[in-house]
């Protein structure tokens, strides 16, 4: 449906009867009604003041020519008043969307009485404002109105905020009239916690403070240029070196160090197993060179975590050249995984301080679109710089490490310098006196942020998490169903994508030609990542539309199982199948974020649930053994059987979330608004446990 808001000025000490004299203010009700129409015809743009003006002839030519009587009016952005009418009264116009469109809804509120009165279209209004409003003479005033689009509730998307806050969810950009801090004590209240909790940007909260819909579609894209694509190269500097070990490999690299199948295998174990025990929740109150997701939330990840681990790793990749054997390998795999661990969670943290929580997923869409960028990229490096083999008495796989190494330093040394802590602390000497925002724009920042998730001002970005709120954390039973699915969602892909060049080169490829094979797989795989992450945006559904990753998989899956003698190219075909799934980690990820609803929650949550899935990570690198080449007949039969696992571990997640959302909604509506306004100012629940709160799915 679509919503207008009029503040409406009332003159006082007016009589009734003169309303009736004229019809200017039954005219401006017509207007407003037909204004929306305008809007709609104008693909809902949301958050329009409309002011009643003649048209211009460059606006007239922007209206749909089929409804000439609409050019009447004119569309524009309007300032708000700096200061209150003596009597205001809050016109609330609801139309519904739709071929048949019923009479909108008209609803006035009266702020200083409390009071409210409803009628639609189809009532004389001359009459109905007789009846219902007293002490009115002259005109009204229609000094502005704010115009936004509520979507319903479908799309099994669940809720993920605050009871008071669904409404203003729904909304696109701009700010409206009812938001989560349009009750004072209610704003009061996050203003204490804020204050108390002495969240960096509490300098820019203000209530009051309203923004046009095109001012904050220019400042997510500037965002979008400034934090988002630079969080996307640094994690293209991680997955650079995270699997550059899979194109060594196809240059002989094991058997030059004496090493099969299984010892890799081992090595990637306790690179994984390193890269998760970086990223355990440890409460470290001092900075230690162990670097976790909560280290970072102490100390900063862009003062000192996040650059440090670029940099370490770049050192540590480049060292790969002078490993002679296997002990070599086992303790550079290990020393890496240690310097990687912790750079996920730290970065989406990051980017939570930036983003409301509908807009998180495609930028992190974007963001693991650096998977498929890289693998194709550095296959393409890698089909030329293998071919090195020899210069300086060196194989092509020791230059392949050296120079990717050097790349990634420079990101890291720029990482110094990129990364600013908040949306309110981006000035500096690299980044210019005036930092990356006006004064303005911090409003908006701050204030679109925290009325999309009051919660994100809870903590500092500078504050550790304790043991007890680690301890808290862990026993949030309800995050765990997405913790188990992060476990399982990634090992059916995992083997083949690792061993993808080795199996080619067994079937008798060149390394030129088995590095550039890879490539149609990781840009199917680019490409459904985002399509996927898209649609899951767009319906607000999360558990049925990440399914369809394991839908995709299933029958590739159960195709190479039923035909494990197939040729070498339908076995490509198979393989480049399975790879090119769409990939629902972003899903899963802002899925998790949303369902945190705490700054604390989220710090911890995130961390676990990529702890998980590097669980997963070393479950899947023990599947394909030795005994087991080249087909692995075996590891693939146990894959197509995690597939169908997964499947049912989706559909039961959204079941487990929908279940205690029915919960929550009996409870809560058990309650009367008193004790619901009551439970909103004082309850001490926190995170996903307060009844006011809707888990996504």
């Amino acid at each position: 449906m679509i919503v207008i808001d009029a503040c409406i000025e009332l003159p006082q000490n007016c009589l009734t009867d003169d309303l009736q004299q004229n019809n200017l203010f039954e005219d401006r009700i017509s207007f407003i009604c037909l204004g929306c129409i305008v809007q709609q015809l104008r693909h809902h743009k949301s958050n329009r003041n409309i002011d009643k003006r003649p048209a211009t002839s460059d606006h007239s030519q922007s209206i749909n020519t089929k409804y000439p009587e609409l050019l009447r009016y004119r569309v524009s952005l309007l300032p708000p008043k700096s200061r209150h009418p003596t009597d205001i009264h809050i016109m609330r116009v609801t139309v519904p969307l739709g071929r048949a469109m019923p009479p909108p809804e008209i609803t006035f509120q009266d702020e200083k009485k409390n009071t409210a009165v409803s009628t639609t279209t189809s009532t004389s209004f001359v009459g109905f404002l007789k009846d219902k409003i007293t002490s009115i003479s002259s005109p009204a005033s229609v000094y502005q109105v704010s115009l936004t689009e509520e979507l319903g509730g479908g799309g099994g998307g669940g809720g993920g905020t605050n009871l008071k806050d669904d409404a203003s969810n729904n909304y696109l950009y701009g700010s409206t009239p009812d938001h989560v801090f349009s009750d004072p004590a209610i704003a009061a209240y996050w203003a204490d916690v804020y204050e108390r909790a002495g969240y960096e940007n509490r300098h820019r909260f203000d209530p009051s403070f309203q923004w046009d819909a095109s001012e904050e579609r220019k400042l997510v894209r500037k965002m979008d240029v400034r934090v988002v694509l630079w969080a996307w190269i640094m994690f293209c500097s991680l997955d650079l070196h995270r699997k550059n070990i899979n194109r060594a490999i196809s240059d002989d690299m094991l058997p030059e160090l004496g090493m099969n199948t299984n010892d890799f295998n081992y090595g990637q174990t306790i690179f994984l197993a390193s890269f998760l025990l970086a990223e355990l929740p440890l409460p470290l109150p001092l900075p230690l060179p162990l670097p976790s997701g909560l280290v970072a939330k102490k100390l900063g990840a862009d003062r000192f975590v996040v650059p440090m681990q670029i940099v370490s790793w770049s050192i540590l990749s480049g060292a790969q050249v002078w490993i002679t054997k296997r002990a070599h390998f086992y303790v550079i795999k290990a020393l890496m995984g240690f310097a990687m661990g912790g750079f996920i969670p730290e970065v989406v943290l990051w980017l939570t301080y930036f983003y409301k929580s509908n807009e998180l997923p495609l930028r992190l869409a974007f963001f693991w679109t650096a998977l498929s960028t890289v693998n194709i990229a550095c296959s393409l490096m890698a089909a030329g710089i293998l071919q090195m083999r020899g210069i300086g008495g060196w194989s092509g796989w020791q230059w392949l490490f050296l120079i990717e190494a050097l790349m990634s330093l420079v990101v890291g040394i720029f990482a110094f310098v990129l990364m600013p802590p908040g949306p309110c602390q981006t000035k500096s000497w690299f980044r210019g006196k005036d930092g990356w925002f006006s004064e303005r724009e911090e409003f908006i920042l701050v204030n679109r942020l925290l009325r999309d998730d009051p919660s994100k001002g809870d903590m500092n970005n500078r504050e550790g998490v304790s043991a007890t709120g680690l301890l808290k954390v862990l026993k949030e039973w309800e995050m765990w169903p997405l913790y188990i699915v992060g476990v399982c969602a990634y090992i059916p892909p995992g083997p083949p994508g690792e061993y993808l060049s080795l199996i080619l080169r067994t079937h008798g490829f060149s390394v030129f030609q088995a590095n550039l094979l890879t490539i149609p797989a990781y840009f199917l795989f680019a490409c459904n990542l985002v399509i996927l992450s898209y649609f899951s945006k767009r319906f607000k559904e999360r558990g049925f539309i990440a399914s369809l990753s394991q839908w995709w998989m299933l029958s590739f899956f159960a195709a190479i199982v039923a035909l494990p003698d197939a040729g070498v190219w339908v076995r490509y075909a198979l393989l480049i199948g399975i790879l090119s799934y769409p990939y629902c980690h972003a899903i899963l990820v802002a899925w998790t974020a949303e369902n945190s609803n705490s700054v604390q929650t989220r710090a911890v949550s995130t961390a676990l649930y990529i702890m998980f899935v590097q669980d997963g990570n070393i479950i899947y690198d023990n599947i394909y053994r030795e005994d087991d080449k080249p087909l692995y007949k075996r590891g693939n039969r146990v894959l197509l059987a995690m597939v169908c696992l997964n499947i049912v571990l989706f559909y039961l997640t959204k079941a487990f979330y929908v279940w205690r959302n029915k919960v929550k909604e009996e409870k809560w509506k058990a309650m009367t608004p008193e004790e619901q306004r009551d439970y909103v100012l004082t309850t001490l629940d926190e995170g996903p446990k307060r009844l006011d709160f809707r888990f996504v799915h």
